[in-house]
């Protein structure tokens, strides 16, 4: 590892907001602008809790959009690996089934750790890792259409069940936990990627501090 690389200040930068908000949208424009050799990217819902001890029908009733289906402390040991330039085995989660998969990835440190997820804000010992935190804020109708779009045409889901758990969990849980964690943004962006400006606001601050260009505050 070269100096530079020893010296340089690992960024971490957290992503959140409703879902269907924009989120990845906005984070996948980041790692393609910014480069994904520069960025570790770690999504929030890669660690939802081991369901394997349930059946499939009682993980199905599982409320995923309370914090404590995400095992948080595992994203923030990682966090902290990657920080102290370690890699670290990011597990990966399957949507049909409610379960993580045998696999896992392997991520390697990079100057800039993305973490994206509703949740993130939620959690005082994850938040205080982020440098920046940006939060996505998008209309509630906008949102439930593009979280039914997803969920019946990427993980099989049917029309009536994204709507029953959209009633019982995602909008009780949205208002209770992730709208009130906006207040905790450094940034807020309305609709997301879509937001050209505001993406060019963030990817230019994201390159002044890569390029080691001195913040406000150490001035």
């Amino acid at each position: 590892m070269d100096t530079q690389s020893q010296t340089q200040k690992i960024m971490v930068v957290g992503i959140s907001g409703g879902t269907g908000s924009g989120k990845t949208t906005l984070s996948d424009l980041i790692l393609s602008r910014i480069g994904r050799d520069k960025i570790a990217y770690l999504p929030h819902d890669a660690y939802y809790r081991d369901q394997k001890h349930l059946p499939l029908e009682e993980r199905a009733k599982v409320n995923y959009d309370h914090p404590d289906s995400l095992e948080s402390e595992l994203l923030i040991e990682h966090i902290e690996l990657l920080k102290g330039g370690q890699s670290i085995e990011m597990p990966l989660y399957d949507f049909t089934i409610h379960n993580r998969k045998e696999e896992t990835q392997r991520v390697d440190p990079r100057p800039v750790i993305l973490v994206e997820g509703i949740l993130i804000f939620v959690e005082k010992a994850l938040r205080n890792l982020f440098d920046m935190k940006i939060y996505v804020d998008t209309d509630s109708d906008i949102r439930f259409i593009r979280r039914l779009t997803r969920d019946v045409t990427e993980r099989g889901r049917s029309v009536q069940s994204v709507i029953s758990q959209y009633l019982q969990t995602v909008r009780p849980m949205h208002l209770e936990f992730v709208e009130n964690s906006k207040r905790y943004a450094d940034i807020i962006v309305p609709e997301g990627g879509m937001n050209v400006v505001a993406l060019d606001m963030v990817i230019a601050r994201l390159q002044s501090l890569l390029n080691g260009e001195p913040s406000v505050e150490s001035q």
